[in-house]
């Protein structure tokens, strides 16, 4: 993005001073909107200088921005549906208009690249991450940290010594080095490039091939429908359920002897209802169709349909499929027709052939005479849930059901409940095959009797199935009908589309008569009318009248030829016909009758159209002279009554006689004078007219409204409706209460109607009538009916809302119906006293007459202006008709109460049509190219600003009682602002924007709790800036001018030196970068948004947190949507849209404390943070505390988490709410668009005016970018996969939203109207409720996926850091003053170093780093020395990369490192330095750490050294050779460790070597014990990993007391020996120790007082984790002088208070403490290499078994070497080497003791003394003199073994050697001396246990004084008291025991008496007894203890000091 010309950001001409708005703006808070610029002014005073391209496209919008589109709508069928007849009248012109008119649609071109329409979806991503590079990561490619074992299985078995020395012997390990092969080296790299050229080269690389779009690598927050998203409506279309497809296969008899006809229809049994019409099918062989030839005209083809497609909108547990059977009429009733079929079989034809041939004969005979007349039958149903649900549980692609009696399933008998399973849409196709018929009862063919039929089939004792069947076979298939079938009729018979060939048998559609109301608006044309005779009553008539048929017809006329061609025929006939025949009961006077007879209606009906029903009797036997048919009765209906269709149940009088003349225009019910009926004129005859019409409204009150609305089209007079007569002057009375009725009419009829209702209401708004020469304004009258229409809509119809509570049905009006009404003027008649007019709007206003504003426009071609023709039309054109809009805007002004109410509720409604009304008018007046200052008039203006004004107040004061109409109304209007930006002037509506913003604020300072309105506020402004020209909106080409200077020839000095310096220039930056009032202004829109994030996110916006989260979007929202525009694709362009967000840079920097801190997951290997911590056990996990994990690492800072500037925050330590992880990757992601975008020169001059503070700020910004877009890996991928449940999404956030309400009404409305369907969007991480809609496991394909997108946007991600860290650095180039934040620069480089990254963002990073050393070397070596010791160790880390371009780049610069520094002072002691600590520190922490390619990079180093001609004559190569040898034997340690990886105890001893072999290199040594330190908290070690941290400390106070003489410092190792007794060997006395004033000596960060109170202060927390408290408090102790003498009250405060924590603990864990368990171990066998012989005490965890410890060393072992060879020894004697195999190897293992002498236990009292500082440890083995391990009393020896180790525990490791071992052997009387003082002892403790525990105290004494004791008191006694010994040396031994024993029995009495006081008295026995034991025992023992020994007074002399201990034999072994 370098452009070769400066970066102009004014593409406007004009003068650059001149400010916009006021001379000098006043700074407006943040809280409130600024004035907006006007920006029609602007842009017409700011001539455009940019000729065209994509620049010129950003900066006005496009010619062709708004479309009015005419489009033909769809039809679906071949030849529209239209009525024939020519004439029509007004009404039905009307309707066919309103069914056949094109759609006027308004298109705003370019609306689908607004945000509402453009969300990230899944699809849109991954079409444009199509293309992307795989980035390659080491973690990737690498394998898991365990695949050593393999190579390395070997060098187990191998012996495990390890010379003394860490080192091996220097000559191999140079051998190998020198002959591995190094990478390839860098061209050019020892070339002295300038610094300009090599930063040019860089930029040139690092640009090329980047990623577009910053957005399609990121994937969309999560968040609910976006508000802004409008759906666009639905078509008008008709209505269908969902459909079914019936196909009648084939209908077979046991005997076939006649035609056979079939009818089908669905019947709900619950409803009572028939659901569709009667489909007739014929499946009669030709040969049977024959018998019927006389009858039967040729049929057509549309009447030998054999399949049929339902429509079931309400489908139910309760529909039945009924199939009707009828046949010719015969003599007999249908039981005797029946008979035949029920008794003969097919399978028995040829038995009774000569039967089957006489019936054949007799149905000849019944063809030919009766042919023409029908009987009923049979019939049959099915229950058409149960196939459906049973064909769609079978696997098989069509299923076979049978269906027998009853209907039921037979093969399924699988019946559900309620509505669940009645989805028609998916099941599998199944062929039925009905076996049994019910025959007809002639009594019950009503359809009462057929439901009670249906309700009987469902129960399982059905009385039908008693009945006995007429069997047969019928085959129907039925499925799902598919989508567009071929060759369809319609119910009218007209062809669906795709309709091939007219030959073929078509498929009917039926028509379906819904359950329940179905609220659809009528498209078509359809106009049935339905006719049912149900029953006649001939009980009373005189006369033969017995086979009685009904003839129907549709008669326009009385003339009997006036029956018109109209019934739809059958099956097997004609289209039409002019008549239609009931079936006949045969010898019946009453009969019922089940017909449905179809006629199409005529369009236009007259008052003589009607139905005549003549009654025939039919003989069936032939006699003479009988006629075949005898009239028997008349009657008839009139279709048309007072003007409406006459529709109904009717019982009509019969007459006997024909009707007289002109009867059609009367009732059969009035009695016309000489006529005769039957029974006396009562209603003898039932029948049903249904009409299914979408002409006739069958509602009175529509009917009358749109009577009075012709009549004034038609103007004539007078009118009837109903009964009324309404004369001209009545007219308008009549008119306003018909329309304010219309709330009366049905909710259906009014929704059929819809279109045409509306269409109405705004033609009598738009051109009020003239009537009686008086102007009529309808307009509040309209308005009226039309709020109160679609409020009952959206009330009663609320499953058909979107996600804004639009009404889909009123959507689509707007959408595709409505036009402006003066685009078809009627004609109305000429002459005559009905005008439409338009009246002045009141005095005050006079109408402005706009002459040329009624273009009319003819359908066919909207160019062609209709000419006024009649004199109205004259008059109309002088007076214009009222424009739409401009008249509803009034009438929504002035309206109130209720009415206003009424439209408030469906604002959207009238805004969309204003809206339209706006276009359309702009349209026919062609202004749509007009200025848009003059479209429209002043006072219109006026209504909109009032409008917009007065609702935004509803919001504000209402938005906390009706929340969900407010939030529907909020979204209303900002769709509306946004549409109004689209026709009107800009700057007036950024007017009617502040207008809303100045409300909001005003209530905002009152409210306490405001964040529900901010949330309504960000709605609307979201909903706003979803304009699709947003961008142009905002000025983005305006240069921001600066209030006018004083002296213009400063602002006019452009020239870089002067204008940089001067202040305008700042000024001009500085506003561009911030949230200034010009900023404000010219960029309106996005200022908003800016202001909005600004205000929220402020920490001190008190009460708004839970709308981070949505004002975050917002912006992340529009910033993705820009990257994927097409209009913005040039860079050139997408730099000016990223102007608008300048400031967002500063936003964000502000938010830097509350932003989640994804640094915090690191540890010291910049681990990713993804990683759960169980899955840390396993790697190394939190293993070393983070001061210690920076202390290895070499960062700085550590007390603290964060890089040090994030302390700067703006408040005084107010504590911040964080942001959720989501909320902070969002902004960082936005903030990095910016800065990818926007141009360098304009950043670098604005990071050029930032202070230094502020650049700190903004490279912590970039820091924490570096942790957040970090690369998390494939395998963590895999691994959230395979996690059952997905990382919970940031629960908090949601709660928080929740708590705080911002979801609010609009969400949960949005919930409700998707219903069940969650639009679920792709996410990163699933969240975890999702997890059942979504298939948990994503393929292998899909983790691909994710990882190559994660890699590719941190690759991305962190090049852009890269960009910006590169204009920092040019930034302090330009102004020297800035050097101090290179350090930043380069600490968030190093931690991109540090994180996960791509190969490819390395090389860029190394290259830049390189540059920065070469810009800046005395940086890295003098100033930033921690730096560079990071620097090294990343660069190390690099070095060992799998991957070899890293790997090479890594070498290079490690050898340009070393190299400058050699070049400042030719020595680079402080590289050498820090690269082998660095070393040191990665051998001991990395696992997954490859030697291998470590040496590779060595090699590399060596080669680049060699080839460096430049300093070859100098010390440099040969200092270089050394430096990369020393490293290679740090390697050849390494492989040694990995070879211990296994075993814990001998890796600690190897790195004990290693540190100690460091003796004499402080800074090296200190790294190995922090190694040590990490390994042991890594195994929970935490007392040795404290005693290293001590150590570490130790080693530090040494050398600072040499650096610097303070006297609060610790003076040495000394001060620390209370702590721990070994730290005495830090002491730095030896001859080799270093002066610390060497360079690149002691320089590492813990050479310092911060260093070694940062260690100290992780000691004691160690300590603590050890539960060593005391010595937290000696720790402590060092500290606090440290403490006081710099006056640190805050760190002092903290100390106490962990020492009283401390403290306190002691006290409360009195009694439970446990430190560790000891045991010795010893190694025998050469197997063991050096361990041979070895003895050492190991430290195990507290309570660790004997048996644990075994186990875990016989497997550790038993695997090295085979379990065969290895042996355990079990006892505890000494091990004679002799006896033991030399082949295999041996592990004794004992439990030893701390022991103390006796003086010691006078220093170690507690439990603590006892357990530290330990040396010397006891075990005991008992023997025999003759061999055997026990023996007899007297013959029981013991021996007691003491070890003392080399230093005492617990020390830097947990095994430590024994250097000395001694031996004391106790005789049998010191042994049961021993015995009874434990035992004593035991009394006594059990005694005063307090509180006293009974069960132990009866368990102590059942062990005294119970008899059956073995070995018990009394025998010891017996052995040893009763004789006096011989030898006078076991005198006092004797003595000694009798007064144990005397002090026992004492004991024993004790314990006695407290049990006594502690029992139950269910325990008085028990005591009882125990008291008798203890006085057998006491007698027993009385003689032996009261024996004294006469000698031992005369031995007094025998000095008492000596102990008896003394007199035992002793063994010492040294």
């Amino acid at each position: 993005m370098q452009w070769s010309r400066p970066f102009n950001p004014v593409l406007y001409a004009g003068s650059p001073t001149s400010s916009p708005g006021c001379p000098e703006p006043r700074p407006v808070p943040l809280t409130e909107a600024v004035d907006p610029i006007d920006l029609e002014d602007y842009l017409n005073t700011h001539p455009i200088t940019v000729e065209s391209g994509p620049l010129r496209d950003l900066l006005e919008f496009p010619p062709d921005d708004i479309e009015v589109v005419y489009t033909p709508r769809e039809c679906r069928t071949l030849v529209s549906a239209v009525p024939e007849e020519s004439e029509m009248d007004p009404h039905v012109r009307d309707c066919v208009r309103s069914y056949t008119e094109d759609w006027a649609i308004v298109n705003r071109k370019y609306h689908k690249l607004g945000t509402g329409f453009n969300p990230n979806t899944l699809d849109k991503q991954k079409e444009r991450q199509k293309g992307l590079p795989k980035q390659v990561f080491e973690s990737d490619e690498a394998p898991d940290g365990n695949s050593y074992h393999d190579e390395q299985d070997d060098l187990k078995r191998r012996s495990m010594s390890i010379d003394d020395t860490p080192r091996g012997s220097w000559a191999c390990s140079i051998f190998d080095l020198k002959n591995s092969l190094p990478d390839a080296l860098l061209p050019n790299l020892l070339d002295r490039t300038p610094n300009e050229e090599i930063d040019h080269h860089n930029e040139d690389q690092r640009k090329s091939n980047r990623h577009k779009e910053l957005f399609a690598l990121h994937p969309a927050p999560d968040e609910e429908e976006p508000i802004e998203r409008l759906s666009i409506p639905e078509v008008p279309k008709e209505h269908f359920g969902q459909r079914l497809l019936v196909k009648c296969l084939s209908l077979k008899f046991e005997i076939e002897i006649e035609p056979i006809f079939a009818s089908l229809a669905l019947y709900d049994v619950k409803e009572k209802k028939k659901i569709s019409e009667n489909f007739y099918f014929d499946l009669n062989s030709e040969q049977m169709k024959g018998m019927l030839r006389p009858h039967v005209p040729p049929a057509a083809i549309s009447t030998l349909a054999r399949s049929a497609i339902f429509s079931i909108t309400y489908p139910s547990q309760d529909v039945f499929l009924v199939i009707k059977l009828e046949k010719v009429l015969q003599q007999g009733d249908i039981g005797e027709c029946a008979e035949p079929y029920m008794i003969f079989k097919e399978s028995d034809a040829a038995k009774n052939k000569e039967k089957l041939e006489k019936l054949k004969c007799q149905a000849e005979q019944f063809c030919q005479r009766l042919g023409k007349y029908r009987m009923p039958f049979a019939w049959t149903a099915i229950h058409l849930m149960n196939i459906v649900s049973s064909a769609g549980s079978l696997e098989r692609d069509s299923t076979e059901v049978e269906v027998g009696t009853g209907g039921k399933v037979r093969s399924l008998e699988r019946t559900t409940s309620g509505d669940e399973a009645c989805n028609l849409t998916s099941f599998r196709p199944a062929t039925l095959t009905v076996t049994n018929f019910f025959k007809q009862e002639g009594d019950r063919l009503s359809d009462e009797d057929l439901y009670k039929f249906l309700a009987d089939m469902r129960r399982p004792s059905s009385v039908l199935r008693r009945l006995r069947p007429i069997t047969a076979q019928l085959k129907i298939d039925i499925s799902p009908a598919p989508e567009n079938p071929h060759y369809c009729l319609t119910p009218e018979l007209l062809q669906v589309k795709l309709y091939p060939d007219s030959r073929v048998r078509p498929t009917r559609e039926i028509l379906e008569f819904p359950a329940r109301d179905v609220y659809v608006p009528n498209t078509t044309y359809r106009n049935l009318l339905y006719v049912y005779p149900q029953s006649l009553n001939f009980a009373n008539r005189q006369g033969s009248a017995r086979n009685i048929t009904v003839k129907v017809q549709f008669m326009y006329g009385e003339d009997p030829s006036n029956a018109m061609p109209v019934i739809f025929g059958k099956s097997s006939c004609p289209e039409f016909s002019k008549e239609a025949y009931t079936a006949v009961v045969y010898h019946n006077r009453s009969p019922d009758f089940h017909e449905e007879i179809k006629i199409k209606l005529p369009a236009t009906l007259t008052d003589h159209h009607h139905l005549l029903f003549t009654f025939y009797h039919v003989s069936c036997q032939q006699k003479q002279n009988t006629p075949l048919e005898t009239p028997v009765g008349y009657t008839w209906i009139p279709m048309l009554q007072n003007g409406r269709l006459k529709t109904g149940q009717f019982c009509l009088p019969v007459s006997l006689e024909k009707p007289p003349q002109a009867y059609s225009v009367l009732s059969p019910e009035v009695p016309l004078p000489g006529m005769k009926w039957v029974d006396n004129h009562k209603g003898v005859f039932n029948v049903e007219v249904v009409a299914v019409s979408s002409l006739h409204t069958q509602d009175p009150y529509l009917d009358k409204f749109f009577a009075l609305v012709h009549a004034l089209d038609e103007h004539m007079f007078p009118v009837r409706i109903g009964d009324m007569r309404i004369m001209e002057n009545n007219l308008e009375n009549e008119l306003k209460s018909s329309i304010s009725a219309l709330n009366s009419s049905q909710l259906e009829p009014v929704v059929r109607f819809l279109h045409l209702l509306l269409d109405k209401l705004i033609l009598l708004v738009v051109r009020p009538p003239v009537i009686a020469g008086q102007i009529v304004n309808l307009g509040q009258a309209s308005f009226e009916a039309m709020a109160s229409i679609i409020n009952r809509l959206h009330k009663n119809l609320d499953g058909n809302q979107d996600q804004h509570g639009r009404n889909s049905l009123l959507a689509s009006y707007i959408y595709y119906v409505f036009r402006l009404p003066n685009t078809y003027p009627n004609s109305p008649s000429p002459g005559g006293s009905v005008h439409y007019a338009t009246m002045a709007r009141s005095a005050v206003r006079p109408a402005s007459l706009n002459l040329n504003r009624s273009r009319s426009l003819s359908n066919s071609n909207p160019d062609i202006s209709g000419t006024p023709t009649s004199p109205d039309d004259e008059v109309r054109s002088i007076i214009g008709s009222k424009l739409f809009h401009e008249e509803l805007a009034l009438q929504w002004v002035v309206c109130s109460g209720s009415v206003r109410e009424a439209a408030l509720q469906q604002a959207w409604f009238f805004f969309e049509l204003m809206v339209k009304s706006m276009v359309h008018h702009l349209y026919f007046a062609d202004k749509l190219d007009a200025s848009r200052k003059n479209r429209f008039p002043e006072r219109f203006m006026d209504d909109v600003n009032a409008l917009v004004s007065t609702i935004a107040g509803d919001i504000v004061s209402r938005f906390q009682k009706d929340t969900e109409m407010v939030e529907r109304l909020n979204t209303s209007l900002a769709f509306f602002l946004n549409d109004l930006l689209s026709v009107m002037d800009r700057g007036f509506v950024f007017g009617l924007i502040k207008t809303c913003y100045k409300q909001v604020s005003s209530k905002l300072y009152s409210l306490t709790n405001p964040s529900n309105l901010v949330s309504l506020r960000l709605d609307f402004l979201r909903i706003i800036c979803s304009h699709e020209h947003y961008v142009t909106l905002n000025l983005p080409c305006s240069l921001l001018t600066p209030p006018a200077s004083p002296s213009p020839s400063v602002s006019s000095a452009t020239s870089q030196s002067s204008g940089f310096s001067t202040n305008v220039q700042d000024q001009k930056i500085a506003n561009m970068f911030e949230l200034s009032v010009p900023f404000r202004q010219q960029h309106y829109l996005a200022g908003l948004v800016l202001t909005e994030l600004a205000v929220i996110l402020d920490p001190d916006a008190e009460g708004l947190f839970g709308l981070h989260k949505k004002v975050i979007n917002m912006v992340h929202n529009l910033l993705s949507s820009h990257d994927s525009d097409p209009r913005y694709a040039d860079p050139q362009v997408k730099a000016r849209v990223a102007m608008l967000y300048l400031p967002l840079i500063g936003v964000i920097m502000e938010t830097v404390p509350q932003l989640y801190d994804f640094t915090e997951s690191h540890n010291q290997r910049g681990r990713p943070s993804c990683v759960t911590a169980d899955d840390y056990e396993g790697e190394s996990g939190s293993m070393i505390s983070q001061t210690v994990a920076m202390a290895i690492a070499g960062t700085s800072v550590p007390q603290l988490t964060r890089p040090s500037s994030f302390l700067l925050t703006s408040s005084s330590g107010r504590q911040h709410s964080t942001f959720s992880t989501e909320s902070s990757r969002s902004l960082l992601i936005c903030l990095l668009w910016v800065l990818k975008n926007a141009d360098e020169s304009v950043l670098q001059k604005w990071f050029t005016d930032l202070s230094v503070l502020q650049l700190n700020r903004l490279l912590d910004l970039l820091y924490l970018c570096v942790s957040c877009f970090e690369y998390k890996g494939k395998k963590v991928f895999e691994r959230m996969n395979s996690l059952t449940f997905k990382k919970s999404k940031d629960m908090r956030a949601k709660l928080e939203e929740a708590i705080l309400g911002s979801i609010g009404a609009r969400q949960e409305m949005v919930r409700r109207s998707r219903g069940q369907l969650e639009n679920l969007r792709w996410r990163k991480d699933m969240t975890h409720w999702r997890q059942n809609t979504e298939k948990l496991d994503k393929s292998r394909a899909e983790i691909e996926h994710e990882a190559l997108i994660d890699g590719n946007l941190a690759t991305e991600a962190n090049l852009i850091i890269l960009d910006t860290l590169e204009i920092v650095v040019q930034t302090v180039s330009v102004t020297e003053s800035k050097e101090s934040i290179l350090g930043g620069v380069l600490k968030v480089l190093l931690h991109s170093m540090a994180c996960n990254q791509s190969a490819l963002y390395l090389q860029h990073c190394f290259a830049t780093q390189r540059a920065l050393v070469s810009k800046f070397p005395e940086l890295l070596f003098e100033e930033e020395t921690e730096q560079c010791a990071d620097l090294c160790l990343r660069l190390l880390r690099h070095c060992s990369s799998s991957i070899s371009t890293i790997r090479s780049h890594a070498s290079a610069s490690l050898y340009l490192l070393m190299r400058q520094n050699f070049e400042i002072g030719n020595n680079f002691a402080r590289v050498k330095m820090q690269v082998t600590m660095s070393l040191s520190s990665l051998v001991g922490t990395s696992q997954n750490f490859n030697e291998e390619f470590l040496r590779r990079s060595l090699k590399t180093i060596l080669t680049y050294a060699e080839e460096d001609l430049e300093l070859r004559e100098t010390t440099f190569p040969d200092q270089v050779q050394d430096l990369v040898f020393n490293l290679h034997m740090i390697l050849s340690d390494t492989v040694k460790m990995k070879e211990h990886q296994e075993d814990p105890e001998m890796l600690i001893d190897l790195m004990y070597r290693i540190a100690k072999g460091y003796q004499n290199s402080p800074d090296l040594r200190l790294t190995w014990l922090q190694n040590m330190a990490g390994k042991h908290s890594e195994r929970s070690n935490h007392a040795e990993s404290a005693q290293c941290l001590v150590h570490s400390a130790a080693l530090v106070a040494e050398y600072l007391s040499m650096l610097e003489d303070r006297k609060y410092l610790p003076v040495g190792c000394v001060t620390f020996q209370n702590i721990s007794s070994n730290v005495l060997e830090e002491s730095a006395v030896s001859d080799d120790v270093v002066s610390p004033d060497e360079e690149g000596i002691c320089s590492g960060k813990y050479f310092t007082e911060a260093g070694l109170v940062g260690l100290l202060e992780q000691a004691a927390a160690s300590f603590s984790m050890a539960g060593m408290y005391e010595a937290v408090n000696e720790v402590y102790k060092v500290l606090i002088p440290i403490h006081e003498a710099n006056r640190d009250a805050k760190k002092l405060s903290t100390i106490h208070g962990k020492l009283q924590e401390a403290f306190s603990k002691i006290v409360h864990q009195d009694g439970k403490r446990m430190f560790g368990t000891y045991f010795r171990v010893g190694f025998y066998g050469t197997k063991f290499g050096d361990l041979d012989e070895q003895e050492f005490v190991y430290k195990e965890p507290a309570i660790t078994k004997l048996a644990e410890i075994s186990h875990r060393l016989e497997g550790f072992y038993g695997e090295r070497f085979g379990e065969d060879v290895l042996e355990v020894i079990k006892d505890s004697n000494p091990v004679d080497k002799c006896k033991l195999d030399p082949n295999k190897a041996y592990i004794q293992i004992t439990y030893v003791e701390p022991y103390f002498d006796t003086y010691e236990m006078k220093d170690r009292i507690t439990y603590f003394d006892k357990n530290y500082n330990l040396r010397r440890f006891m075990y005991c083995t008992p023997f025999t003199l003759d061999g055997r391990a026990h023996g007899e009393l007297h013959e029981q020896f013991k021996r007691k073994t003491i070890l003392t180790t080399s230093h005492a525990f617990p020390y830097i490791k947990t095994r430590i050697n024994v250097i000395h071992k001694e031996e004391i052997i106790l005789t049998p009387i010191e042994v049961a001396i021993e015995d009874m003082q434990k035992k004593t002892q035991e009394l006594a403790f059990a005694t005063h246990q307090d509180p006293a525990d009974p069960k132990m105290l009866q368990m102590v004494l059942q062990g005294s004084v119970g008899t059956t004791v073995n070995q018990g008191p009394l025998e010891v006694a017996q052995v040893f008291l009763s004789e006096i010994p011989n030898d006078p040396k076991l005198f006092r031994h004797h003595n000694k025991l009798r007064l144990c024993f005397k002090d026992f029995t004492k004991r024993c009495e004790d314990a006695l008496r407290k049990n006594k006081s502690l029992i139950g008295p269910d325990q008085k026995e028990y005591q009882r007894e125990l008291e008798r034991n203890y006085h057998r025992l006491k007698e027993a023992l009385q003689p032996l203890i009261n024996r004294k020994i006469p000698q031992l007074s005369s031995l007094c002399f025998l000095s008492l000091r000596d102990s008896f201990s003394r007199m035992s034999l002793r063994k010492m072994d040294i």
